[in-house]
């Protein structure tokens, strides 16, 4: 037969392993793999070159109101330009209710600026606020059978939901076979530190990170890996900062729990010195939870490598540095007035490329794992973040020996500055395709507002 792509002898790094040869690519899928396939209509040259999947990030918030009332700087269209010029060609982003919303309108507000902008493929979390909303259950039940298949509680915030709303979610999820993802922190301890801070005139972005302590996370990841038995729901804990969370997270895996965990990029290169800045520069940096201690850094590349924690996303959460993000309280706001996250669509492969596969932490294979297979496995996203025939040819050309210095606003997205700047990476991503198309080469973006594709998921971790 003649194939459409033949991607010729390139190192290919699959989750069966790792070798040097051809990928043969039909009908937008991989068809075959093997050395001197052909012929094909097209041929690649990757000689010289790492191939991986795309990256599949499922944490990200895209044209989302906060629970601080602010929306995203970034729209599908920017955001999704990042994540295909990073080497991500699938993200899940949030669908988030309002009080008194139905989610399926939801949803569906949400899906038309998806099918708008989007460049790459996605899904949606269903993120909940308002329980008590008309059709709940139902419209989580239906959604769930439609393909919507995880549902996202916060903890905290003022979208946060009280426990008995929270149990109630669970069982909603169990039933209607939806993974549950959590923001734990428990509200009472931020509150009560945050309050201290100000009445302490500490109002620094620093004093961001003492306002919500580890004590705060670690006691809410508690509660919910309890939630989590006594329901029988199956429960993603989002992004663990520290070692007392982390521990919790495998004390209850160990007692057989349906508990998951990941945690960010951010996490595993920054701790709380990096708020630490003149002015308010370290706002820049903020996020919730935020940074830790370098130990707390160690520990989590140490629960990547033990399997405690699953995968690794960016929680992109992009605000710009002017009066319509972090400084929408004014000029001088205390810590408690700014908006919390950083962008990481675009950064979170390359920097992960270069400390496991360039310097070698935790290897090829646990790069590729941790930043596609495993996220596609686990959220039920098919044909996604593997390469192997019958999946889409999603697929990343790496420069392994180029060396890229981020600058002060190098990035795709519209937030207008890199928490990164300055830090080197060796290994960058020269091409990437989605579903066989070229949507990146040489620094050019290829893909269209609108080309990406969403993606109805079943039962999340069942079979391909």
């Amino acid at each position: 037969m003649t194939y459409d792509i033949v991607i010729r002898g390139g190192d290919v790094i699959a989750r069966a392993g790792r070798f040097t040869g051809d990928i043969a690519v039909s009908g937008g899928r991989i068809v075959a793999l093997g050395a001197g396939l052909g012929p094909a209509d097209r041929e690649i040259d990757a000689a010289g070159r790492v191939v991986t999947p795309g990256g599949v990030d499922p944490h990200c918030h895209i044209e989302q109101l906060s629970g601080m009332g602010l929306v995203n700087a970034d729209t599908f269209e920017t955001a999704t330009a990042a994540a295909a010029m990073g080497g991500t060609t699938t993200l899940i982003s949030f669908a988030a209710q309002m009080r008194g919303e139905r989610p399926r309108d939801t949803v569906a507000a949400y899906s038309d600026r998806a099918r708008r902008g989007a460049r790459v493929d996605h899904a949606f979390h269903v993120s909940v606020a308002d329980p008590a909303a008309p059709h709940f259950h139902d419209d989580l039940m239906a959604l769930a059978a439609e393909g919507h298949r995880s549902i996202k509680v916060f903890t905290t915030y003022a979208i946060g939901l009280g426990d008995a709303e929270i149990l109630s979610v669970m069982d909603t999820a169990r039933e209607a076979g939806a993974l549950v993802c959590v923001h734990c922190e428990t509200d009472a301890i931020v509150a009560r530190e945050r309050a201290r801070l100000l009445a302490a005139g500490r109002t620094r972005p620093l004093d961001h990170a003492a306002s919500r302590p580890r004590e705060a996370e670690a006691e809410a990841v508690h509660r919910i890996c309890r939630f989590a038995e006594l329901t029988g729901a199956r429960v993603m804990i989002f992004h663990v900062t520290c070692i007392e969370a982390l521990e919790e997270v495998r004390a209850a895996r160990a007692r057989g729990a349906p508990v998951l965990a990941e945690t960010c990029t951010h996490y595993l290169f920054q701790t709380e010195a990096d708020l630490d800045r003149p002015g308010l520069e370290g706002a820049k940096w903020m996020c919730s939870p935020p940074q830790r201690a370098p130990a707390d850094r160690d520990a989590l590349w140490e629960g990547l490598a033990r399997g405690d924690l699953a995968l690794v996303s960016s929680d992109h959460a992009p605000y710009r540095f002017d009066a319509s993000g972090k400084l929408a309280a004014g000029e001088a706001p205390p810590f408690d007035r700014i908006a919390n996250g950083q962008p990481g669509l675009e950064l979170r492969l390359p920097l992960l490329f270069d400390a496991m596969v360039t310097q070698g932490r935790l290897g090829a294979q646990a790069f590729v794992e941790l930043t596609a297979t495993a996220p596609a496995r686990l959220y039920g996203l098919p044909r996604k973040g593997d390469i192997a025939p019958g999946m889409d040819a999603d697929l990343v050309l790496w420069d392994p020996g180029r060396t890229h210095t981020y600058g002060a606003d190098d990035l795709h997205d519209n937030v207008g500055y890199n928490p990164f700047e300055g830090h080197t990476v060796t290994g960058w991503p020269e091409r990437v395709l989605l579903r066989g198309e070229t949507i990146v080469e040489d620094g050019v973006l290829h893909a269209g507002p609108g080309s990406g594709r969403w993606i109805a998921r079943p039962e999340p971790g069942a079979p391909r």
